[in-house]
């Protein structure tokens, strides 16, 4: 078996970290801060895309993109947390499978934060946002991460809490666990996946059920 985890909303809870980030790069260029919740709803798409939606001009999208990550970069892991049972989830899922991450994030910045929680080492793969050309929904930066595993006559599970990574999942051609502790709903996930579980334990759980 072989399971990719998404990481915001999924493993960790890193949402002061990001609302902070946006908020400051919106100081630095004097403009009007959009609300928390407008923020929230975008967590999971990449930066720039959350910065168009915003409503930030493109031709200053990777500007406020980089002051972004010059901030988050400090604060990352003092404002990120992991969610309750995550790492539980984590050292079982490696027991009984071969795991990866594939993330929005910067990959650079998903490993420290994994190598502060202790965690990195039962990751074969980490794949980020500029480990690819197109992010999820995308299909590739599940195949990207593929790559790092003998995938013949393997079960494949993606699991993730939006519906960014259920899609993804489902252009990849392999299947999907969705979680309800991070940024998704019950409806929406349910679009694309009726296996839908309270947090990353509880699906893993699941998973051992299996085998």
């Amino acid at each position: 078996m072989i399971i990719l985890f998404d990481l915001d909303g999924t493993l960790i809870d890193s949402t002061e970290a990001i609302l902070e980030s946006f908020h400051n790069s919106f100081d630095v260029y004097k403009t009007a801060h959009p609300s928390d919740e407008e923020i929230k709803a975008l967590i999971g798409h990449p930066l720039d895309v959350m910065y168009r939606e915003l409503g930030i001009d493109e031709e200053m999208v990777w500007e406020y993109v980089n002051t972004y990550k010059e901030h988050y970069r400090v604060i990352s892991t003092q404002k990120t947390k992991l969610l309750e049972n995550a790492f539980e989830a984590v050292t079982l899922a490696s027991e009984i499978a071969k795991i990866g991450i594939v993330t929005t994030k910067t990959g650079k910045y998903s490993q420290v934060l994994m190598e502060h929680f202790g965690m990195m080492d039962k990751f074969e793969v980490l794949i980020g946002r500029e480990d690819v050309e197109n992010p999820k929904p995308n299909a590739e930066p599940i195949l990207k991460a593929l790559e790092s595993f003998d995938t013949k006559d393997e079960e494949i599970w993606m699991v993730g809490d939006t519906e960014m990574d259920l899609l993804s999942a489902q252009n990849a051609g392999v299947n999907s666990l969705g979680v309800l502790c991070g940024y998704g709903t019950q409806k929406s996930l349910n679009k694309y996946t009726k296996l839908l579980f309270r947090d990353t334990l509880e699906a893993m759980n699941y998973l051992k059920s299996r085998k």
